[in-house]
C-alpha cells in the first residue's frame, strides 16, 4: 500500500488538502518527491525492468501494426501517387524509422531515463518545460486522431449489431461544419471509459494487452485484405496507373518519405521512455531493428493494396480501414455474413486503438506533464489530462479530407524534428554518452544548472535553443505555406517537403558547432542516480569523490561507456 495513502487512513487531520492531492510514493522509498522529481521520473529501479527483447517485439506490433501505418500508405494515394511508388515511400521511411528509434532510445537503455529528464541537459532545468510542453500538445493532437478513430470504431462495432445505429438517423452530423456524427460522437464516449481503464495498468505490465491487440488486428489487415482481392480479381487498378503529383513524382517520393517519418518522429523522439523499462541493455535494439520498419511495411502495404482493390468495389479511395467497414457493410445491406464479418473487423479495430493511445501517447505524455509538476502529476494523472485536451482539440475537424491529414502530420515535424537533431547532437557527440544522472534531479551543485544557484539563468541553456530554433526557421516559410493560399518560392515549399530530414539534419549540426566551440561544463563526467543525494539535497565531499568512481550504495546501476 502506498505511504500517502496509509497516511490518510491514519492521520487524515494531518494532512491539508495540497498533501492529499501530491502523487503517491512507494512505500520505504529513498527518494524525495519535489519539484524535479517524483517515482515516474526516477531512473527504472531494476525490479520495475520487466521488457525483454519479446516484449519490445510486442510493443512494436502495436506500434508499427496499427491503422496510422495502413493509412499513411494509402493517403499517399490520395496526394497522387501511384500504388508502387507509395509502397517504396512506405519501405524507405519504415527503415529510417527503425534507426531513429534505436538511437533515440539508447539512453534509456543506459541511463534509464526519459526525455523528459533529458531534456534538462540539452534545454536547462527551466528550459526544459519548453520542449516537453511542445511535444506534449503533439502527443494530445495524435490523441485526438486516435480517440476520434477509436470512437468510430466502436461505431462499427456497434452497428454490426444495430445497423440503424450506422444508417439511421444517428449517422447524420450535429452540424453541417462540425464534421462530427452523433453516432461517432456516442462511440467516441463508450470507446473513452475503457480507455481510462487502461491507464490504471502501470507501463512495465502492458505486455499481455500488446499481444492480443496484435493478433486481432492482424486478423482484421488480413480478413480485409483477402476480400479485397477476392472482389477486385488482385490488386486493383492503382498498381497500373500513372502518378498525379503536382510536380514532379520524385518531390512526390520524398515527401511521402519525410510524412511517414514524421508520423512515427514524435514516438521516436520519446523512445527512451520505453526503453528505460529494458530487463537487459540492447533488449530493445533488434526489434527497433527489425520490427519497427517490418510491422510498419507489412500494415502500410496491406493498406495500399486494399484501398487500391476496393476502389474497383467502390469507385473512390476509401483510405481509412474504419470508414472502409461501414462501407462494406451497406455494400452487402448489412447481411448477416456481412455484419458477422464487420463485427470481428472492428474489434481488431478497437483494440488497436485502445492499446496504441496508451503505448505511443499516455504514457510519454504522462511522464512530460508529470515533469512540470511533479509533486502533483504522475504518468497515470498526465495521461488523462491529455485525454482531455486531445478531445477539446477536435481531432474531427483535421482529418476531414486526406489533405488535411498529411499537412498535420508535416506540420507536427517542424517542432519534432529539430528537438530530434538536438537530442541526439547533445547526447551522442557532446557529451559522448557520459551523464551524471545525480545532477539531473537536482540543481545544487548540478553541471546542468550551468549558473549560480538562485540565478534563473542557470535553468537555461542556450545552445539547445539556439538549435532548434534555425532547424525550425527554414522549414517555416513552407509551412505558412501549406496552411493557407500564400505564395512562396517553389524552394521553400520544396524544403518544406523534408521537414524532418532536413530539421533534424540542420538543429544536429548546430548543435555540434555551437557545442565544439562553447563546451559545457561536466562534459566526460559520469555517475548514476544516488536517491541519498536527492534527498539531502547536498553532497558531502567523501560522497562526491564516490559518485564519479562508480561505488554503491545506488539503487540504479549505469552501464560502463
Amino acid at each position: 500500500m502506498k505511504v500517502w495513502l496509509v497516511d490518510i487512513i491514519r492521520n487524515p487531520e494531518n494532512l491539508s488538502w495540497a498533501e492529499r492531492l501530491e502523487v503517491p510514493s512507494d512505500e520505504g522509498r529513498n527518494y524525495k518527491v519535489d519539484q524535479w522529481c517524483n517515482r515516474d521520473l526516477i531512473p527504472i529501479p531494476k525490479e520495475r525492468r520487466t521488457y525483454t527483447t519479446m516484449s519490445y517485439f510486442g510493443y512494436w506490433t502495436v506500434s508499427g501494426a496499427c491503422v496510422s501505418a495502413w493509412t499513411i500508405g494509402s493517403t499517399m494515394l490520395s496526394y497522387g501517387l501511384n500504388a508502387k511508388q507509395a509502397i517504396a515511400c512506405v519501405v524507405v521511411g519504415s527503415l529510417l524509422t527503425g534507426l531513429l528509434a534505436i538511437s533515440c532510445g539508447w539512453m534509456g537503455e543506459m541511463y534509464q531515463i526519459g526525455f523528459t529528464v533529458s531534456s534538462r541537459y540539452s534545454y536547462g532545468f527551466y528550459g526544459s518545460y519548453i520542449p516537453v510542453v511542445i511535444r506534449s500538445f503533439i502527443a494530445c493532437m495524435w490523441f485526438g486522431m486516435q480517440a476520434y478513430w477509436g470512437g468510430q470504431a466502436t461505431r462499427n462495432l456497434i452497428g454490426a449489431i444495430i445497423p440503424g445505429f450506422i444508417d439511421g438517423s444517428l449517422a447524420n452530423e450535429f452540424s453541417g461544419s462540425s464534421h462530427l456524427a452523433k453516432n461517432d460522437f456516442i462511440g467516441l464516449c463508450i470507446w473513452g471509459i475503457f480507455f481510462c481503464y487502461f491507464l490504471t495498468i502501470p507501463p512495465e505490465r502492458m505486455q499481455i494487452p500488446f499481444y492480443v491487440s496484435f493478433v486481432f488486428f492482424v486478423g482484421t489487415c488480413f480478413g480485409l485484405l483477402g476480400w479485397a482481392v477476392s472482389v477486385a480479381g488482385g490488386a486493383g487498378p492503382l498498381f497500373h496507373s500513372k502518378a498525379t503529383t503536382t510536380g514532379s513524382v520524385g518531390w512526390g517520393v520524398m515527401f511521402g518519405i519525410t510524412a511517414l517519418i514524421g508520423s512515427w518522429g514524435a514516438g521516436c523522439l520519446g523512445q527512451s521512455d520505453w526503453t528505460r523499462y529494458a530487463k537487459t541493455r540492447y533488449a530493445p535494439t533488434l526489434s527497433q531493428m527489425i520490427a519497427a520498419p517490418m510491422t510498419i511495411i507489412v500494415t502500410a502495404i496491406i493498406g495500399v493494396i486494399v484501398t487500391s482493390a476496393s476502389y474497383t468495389v467502390f469507385d473512390e479511395l476509401v483510405w481509412n480501414p474504419i470508414q472502409l467497414i461501414p462501407r462494406i457493410q451497406q455494400h452487402y445491406h448489412s447481411s448477416p455474413g456481412a455484419r458477422a464479418g464487420c463485427f470481428f473487423a472492428s474489434i481488431g479495430l478497437v483494440t488497436a486503438q485502445m492499446t496504441i493511445s496508451v503505448v505511443l501517447n499516455s504514457v510519454s505524455t504522462g511522464m512530460d506533464l508529470s515533469g512540470l509538476c511533479p509533486k502533483y502529476i504522475n504518468i497515470r494523472r498526465g495521461g488523462y489530462l491529455m485525454a482531455a485536451i486531445g478531445i477539446l482539440c477536435q481531432p474531427w475537424q483535421l482529418l476531414a479530407t486526406a489533405a488535411k491529414f498529411l499537412t498535420v502530420l508535416s506540420g507536427f515535424g517542424i517542432f519534432v524534428a529539430p528537438m530530434t537533431g538536438v537530442m541526439l547532437a547533445d547526447f551522442f557527440v557532446a557529451r559522448k554518452m557520459k551523464l551524471r544522472v545525480c545532477d539531473l534531479y537536482r540543481t545544487h551543485d548540478s553541471i546542468y544548472w550551468l549558473g549560480e544557484e538562485g540565478n534563473w539563468r542557470g535553468g537555461f541553456n542556450w545552445r539547445g535553443f539556439v538549435s532548434a530554433a534555425l532547424g525550425t526557421a527554414f522549414l517555416m516559410p513552407g509551412l505558412i505555406a501549406a496552411a493557407g493560399p500564400y505564395s512562396i518560392a517553389s524552394g521553400w515549399s520544396r524544403l518544406y517537403n523534408l521537414t524532418f530530414i532536413v530539421g533534424t539534419a540542420i538543429s544536429f549540426a548546430v548543435s555540434c558547432t555551437l557545442n565544439y566551440f562553447f563546451p559545457t561544463p561536466g562534459n566526460g563526467l559520469v555517475a548514476p542516480f544516488i536517491e541519498e543525494d536527492i534527498i539531502s539535497a547536498r553532497f558531502s565531499s567523501a560522497g562526491e569523490g564516490s559518485n564519479d568512481e562508480g561505488k554503491e550504495p545506488y539503487s540504479v546501476q549505469v552501464d560502463s561507456v
